[in-house]
């Protein structure tokens, strides 16, 4: 399997990304994320690419490892921040108990898949030809694919600016990624940052954009500095 993975690695990920974009644009539109059918699908691809993972032998090699130094990254608590984002305005509980769960469930499994995609073989795969070029094209990908969701009945200036600020959220966890060698703060961050969106009192504005994106470019660019490797 490690060989076979190595080898159409670049046939692994293309479909990676139809397969994932596909089956949650179809749950999207039939269901909506606060479903119990998003859940299990989401849940389902996890694992199926958990175990490929596994099988080929590359835990390691997409990020699912520890990180060996996490002083250089302020214990990432920049990161723990951000998470936090939406949370700004309080805590507003506007839905059921069940639809809490399934879309806590959701998020936790999207901020896996979309990291191990994006990140793990997105990034990989064109990290050892060029990692500058790597870098902005999986910042790009993964921004940029939120566009998606004006396709699923989403309103232009909000996916606009949501579009915006995941290119630079983008950026900063490719960055943690590519310093740390780690994968899971940026699944953990990933998770915690869409779970906590079913709790938020309404979509972002110009202002609180400009904000997020400048946290996460600030961050990004402290690692940066502080690590030359």
């Amino acid at each position: 399997m490690e060989k076979i993975l190595k080898k159409y690695e670049t046939i692994f990920t293309i479909g990676l990304i139809i397969i994932y974009v596909v089956a949650n644009s179809y749950i999207m539109q039939n269901f909506g994320y606060i479903s119990y059918q998003s859940a299990i699908v989401n849940t389902i691809l996890s694992i199926l690419i958990l175990a490929l993972i596994i099988l080929a032998k590359q835990l390691k090699h997409y990020g699912i490892t520890k990180v060996n130094n996490p002083k250089k990254f302020l214990y990432f608590i920049p990161l723990c921040i951000i998470s936090l984002f939406n949370l700004r305005n309080g805590i507003h509980i506007n839905n059921p108990s069940g639809e809490i769960i399934c879309h806590i469930i959701t998020m936790i499994n999207v901020g896996f898949l979309e990291e191990i995609i994006f990140r793990g073989f997105l990034f990989k795969m064109m990290e050892k030809d060029n990692a500058k070029t790597a870098i902005i094209v999986s910042s790009l990908t993964f921004g940029i694919g939120h566009i998606v969701n004006l396709l699923n009945g989403a309103d232009l200036i909000p996916t606009l600016l949501q579009l915006c600020y995941a290119i630079a959220i983008g950026y900063m966890l490719v960055i943690v990624f590519y310093k740390s060698k780690s994968l899971i703060p940026c699944i953990i961050f990933h998770g915690v940052f869409n779970a906590l969106s079913i709790f938020s009192s309404g979509d972002s504005n110009v202002v609180t954009t400009i904000i997020l994106i400048a946290m996460c470019l600030g961050y990004a660019i402290y690692i940066n500095k502080s690590d030359k490797t």
